[in-house]
Order: C-alpha cells, then sequence, then structure tokens
C-alpha cells in the first residue's frame, strides 16, 4: 500500500501532515515530494515513472494556478487526488477552480480547500478496492468520529 504526495512548494506541507499522519496510521507507506509541475518538470516526469508501478494513489496539493494534480494526471493513469491550497490570491477559489475544472478525458478527484485529511481519506477510500483490510479501518474511523459529535451534543444538553 503506497500513496505520493506531492505538493508544488515545501510550503504545502502543514496542509498535508495530518493527512500523511492518518496514511501511515493504517500502515499505508507514504513518499512525499517538493516539485513543481513549471519550475521543475523534468524531475516530475522522472519521478511519476519511477512510482508507476508501486503507487496506489496520488495526492497533489497546488496553489494559484494549480496546475500541479492536472499534470500529474496526464501522464498516469494511476488515480490522482487534487488538494487546493489557498493562496495569498482569491483565499484558495483560484486552486480550487484550476483543480476541479479539468479538460475531458484527464479526471482529477478534488477535496476541499488546505483540507489533507480529505484528501488522504479519499486516498484510502479508493484503496479499499485493492485491500480490504483499510475498509475495516475507515468503519472504525467514522464510528469514531460518530462517538464524538454523539458526546459533544450530549455535553450541550449536560
Amino acid at each position: 500500500m503506497k500513496v505520493a504526495v506531492i505538493m508544488g512548494s515545501k510550503s504545502d506541507y502543514p496542509k498535508l501532515e495530518e493527512g500523511i499522519n492518518l496514511l501511515e496510521k493504517y500502515g499505508v507507506e507514504v513518499v512525499s515530494r517538493a516539485l513543481s509541475a513549471h519550475r521543475t518538470p523534468k524531475q516530475l516526469a522522472e519521478f511519476l515513472e519511477e512510482i508507476e508501478d508501486d503507487t496506489d494513489v496520488i495526492i497533489a496539493a497546488a496553489g494559484k494556478a494549480a496546475h500541479l494534480p492536472g499534470v500529474i494526471a496526464s501522464h498516469t493513469l494511476i488515480p490522482v487526488i487534487g488538494l487546493p491550497i489557498k493562496s495569498s490570491t482569491m483565499d484558495g477559489l483560484d486552486s480550487l477552480l484550476s483543480i476541479v475544472q479539468m479538460p475531458k478525458g484527464i479526471p482529477v478527484a478534488t477535496v476541499t480547500i488546505d483540507l489533507g485529511l480529505n484528501a488522504a481519506l479519499m486516498a484510502l477510500q479508493i484503496m479499499t478496492l485493492k485491500y480490504p483490510k483499510l475498509k475495516e479501518n475507515l468503519k472504525l474511523y467514522r464510528k469514531e468520529m460518530e462517538q464524538k459529535v454523539l458526546e459533544d451534543d450530549k455535553n450541550l444538553r449536560g
């Protein structure tokens, strides 16, 4: 079980850290790289070639023009989850729209702006198709969320 996490800039890492920790908690190997679609296209293409045969899902985080997830998707058949990163411009809406508006034939799954945890959860859900044990882990995760909400609800009235 392996997920590649590719970010356009090292400064995106804090948005990915919680999700990376969750993936590792469930035994998923995570390889993280800071590569740019525009500034390091050769190295990005080489990395994608290296991981083609042993990676289940790619999480690609990018801000501003946010071309990274789409460029990655155009180079591989590995499922790509785009994580829009909030930049100083347009509160991340620019990133969101850049990622979600992919041309016909090159899909990129897209999650909430700055929410690396959702990207990791989506990756885990995709991987349940190949690794049934992850489905049990996700059921427990959802049960824990349910219990937390119910506990919070109880404390409101208490």
